[in-house]
This record gives C-alpha cells, structure tokens and sequence, in this order.
C-alpha cells in the first residue's frame, strides 16, 4: 500500500460522477473511455491514489447479482426504515417524492458463486483500470497508487436481504465470503489495492439507518461476525494490500441516530486490512477524530480519514482540510494518515447529490489542503 513519510498523500472512498459520454455499463468501449477519463481527472485534481471511479458498476453492492448466481425471482424494493424516519416523518416524505421509496433488489433463490460471465466483467474492470493508470503489471507494488473496490459479504446481505436459501443471515453472509474471496483475489493477484465497501457494519442491527441494537453487546456481536467473513475470505491477502471503507450512509439526512465509531472502532482496527477509511468530515462525525486519542493505532495501520462531505454542494477551503488533517496527524501520526473522502459521490449510477463538476473541484481543494497540511507537518513551506 502506498505510504509516505515525506507528506499526507491523498484518495477517496470509491465511486465518482460518470463521465456524460457513458450511456450504457454494458458497451466495453463507452466503459474503457469513461474509465480513462475518471483516472485523468482524478489526476489533474491532484489525487494520488486513484481508482476507475466505479463507472462500470450499477452501484457498489448490487453489481454482484450480474456476476454471481444464486439471486433471482421478482425483485422487492427494500423501503426506508427505522427511527429517523419515524422522527422526522415530513423530510423522508420529500426525499421519497424526489429519489423514490427504495432500492429494488432480488432475493436469494440458491447458492451464491461467481459466474463465467461474472469473471469477465472483472477481468475486463480490472484491465480497463490497469491501461487507465499505465500500469501494466509485474509486481505487486507498482500497483501501489491504484485501487479496487468490492462489496463485503455484509453489504452483500444487507442490499438482498431477503434470503431465501440459506438457513440464517450468518450462514447467508459467511457463503458470500466463500464466493467473493475469488473477486478479491483476482484484484489483488493484478497487483491493485483491495478496498472492501462495508457500510453494513454501523447498520449491524439491520436497520438502514444505523440505529444501535437493542444490546450493545449483540450489537458487536453483529460487527465481529462480518469482520470475521471479512478477514475469512481475505486471508490468502496480505493486509498491506487491503484498505477496507465504513460509513453510516451516503445521505443527507438527520443521522441523529448513528451508532458512535467509538463503540466499535476496536473491533474495526483489529480486522486484517491494514487501513481504515471513515467519515470524518460531515457535521454528525467530524468530532471523531477524538476517538483515537483513547484507542491506539496498531502497528502498521493506516487511516482514510474523510476531509471532505460527500453529501454536500459546498467546496471545503484549503485550510479547513489542512486542520483536520493535522488532528488526526497529531493523535496517530502524521505519517499513519491518507486524506480521504467520507463515502463516494456516486455510490449509485446517475444520482448525484453533488454535482458533477463540483465534485472535482472539492477533491482538487481536498490535494490542496494536503498539501498545506503537509508543509506544516513537516517543516516546509507550504
């Protein structure tokens, strides 16, 4: 995983703006070209961990069901749920009126596996990344400034709840890890850096909007039981060549409800991948950064601290990315942080809460601070 001891490097959590060109994720030559373009930009914005922006995937966890079997029947939409909604009627109402009432997706019908078809679709995502970056293979580590993200078994579970083939939700997500250790393989085999998407964690009570579990101790229970499918299906990986991302939702909304980082960040930073990418920017999360003056860094991990609000249309100023770096850089070190992103802009293909063009101007601000930020940490000028 690429690290520096010289200056914060930046990166993001996955998903970006689809290039307008891009009409169909099914055309390999309107997919290659969106793929080039979402690197180049990311470049001149000054990002130095960069990915294909996800422009390939319907969203970040419900691609699986065009690579995988075991999903199949009339789909059901999956309907906003739980104390927020209840709390605050008349906003979910309008957010129905204007985005719809859920996501639809099919249930499982039988045993979950990747497809022939499944393993072109990442063949062809990986190679298109690969010419993309310029990176051509051979070892491992010239693939360090590149990265993949793939859906967790949790995430998996929680977007097709509706399992009608395994005996329980443990066995369901613990038969995903079986099935999406070969996904994950297969990036880390081209040399890339693994992220693996699990928002389920804040949410493993099962609600959407991650309200605590009734038990704070079966809520943990929920958490070490995905992490566990998380580290069993990554455990031919090294865990430099993992990062794994945890947020409480890509929406604007009261997120009053959230269950704290602190009661679970343990269980987090024992999991194998060797960093950790969080909110840390919207006005819910941002004083978090406090968590880790109680509980220690292990040795060798990283934090993806997010600096920047992916739910909102402002542009963070230079100086405001600056000092949230320094916080985190003067709790676990400086040279233990990698700027990043609270979640992705475009977790779901054509809905964009930030505007496109905005987006790229809030990463070109996010390099920017990293760079003030940089300059102070080290002694420089900035």
């Amino acid at each position: 995983m690429q690290t520096s001891s010289e200056r914060i490097l930046t990166t993001h959590t996955g998903s970006l703006p689809r290039p307008v060109a891009l009409t169909s994720r099914f055309d390999s030559d309107e997919v290659r070209a969106a793929v080039e373009e979402t690197v180049r930009r990311q470049r001149a914005a000054g990002i130095d961990i960069v990915n294909d922006g996800e422009v390939s995937k319907p969203s970040y966890a419900t691609y699986v069901t065009e690579r995988m079997t075991g999903f199949g029947g009339p789909p059901a939409t999956r309907k906003w749920s739980g104390r927020e909604l209840e709390d605050f009627p008349e906003y979910y109402e309008r957010m129905r009126a204007q985005h719809g009432g859920g996501v639809a997706t099919p249930p499982c019908t039988g045993p979950v596996g990747y497809t022939d078809a499944g393993r072109a679709r990442l063949a062809a995502d990986i190679a298109n990344l690969k010419a993309a970056t310029g990176f051509a293979g051979g070892s491992a580590a010239s693939g360090d400034d590149v990265f993949m993200s793939a859906a967790t078994p949790g995430i998996i579970a929680l977007y097709m709840p509706d399992n009608q083939y395994y005996a329980g939700t443990e066995e369901y997500i613990f038969a995903l890890a079986d099935a999406m250790k070969e996904e994950y393989d297969a990036i880390v085999a081209a040399g890339l850096i693994l992220q693996l998407d699990c928002p389920d964690l804040p949410a493993a009570d099962g609600s959407l909007d991650g309200a605590p579990a009734a038990e704070a101790d079966e809520f943990r229970r929920q958490v070490a039981m995905r992490l566990e499918a998380i580290d069993h299906a990554t455990r031919d990986i090294p865990p430099d060549r993992m990062r794994m991302h945890l947020c409480w939702g890509n929406g604007e909304g009261p997120h009053h409800t959230d269950v704290p980082l602190a009661r679970f960040v343990d269980l987090v930073l024992a999991a194998r991948p060797g960093a950790v990418s969080f909110e840390g920017a919207n006005p819910r999360h941002e004083h978090e950064w406090a968590v880790f003056e109680d509980v220690k860094l292990p040795e060798g991990k990283v934090i993806i601290p997010g600096v920047l609000d992916s739910t909102t249309n402002f542009i963070e100023h230079p100086e405001l990315v600056a000092q949230r770096l320094a916080r985190y850089a003067d709790v676990v070190g400086k040279a233990s942080v990698i700027a990043g992103t609270d979640c992705g802009f475009a977790t779901i293909a054509g809905h964009h809460t930030v505007d496109p063009r905005i987006t790229w101007a809030k990463l070109a601000a996010m390099a920017e601070g990293a760079r003030l930020a940089s300059g102070r940490l080290w002694g420089r000028d900035a």
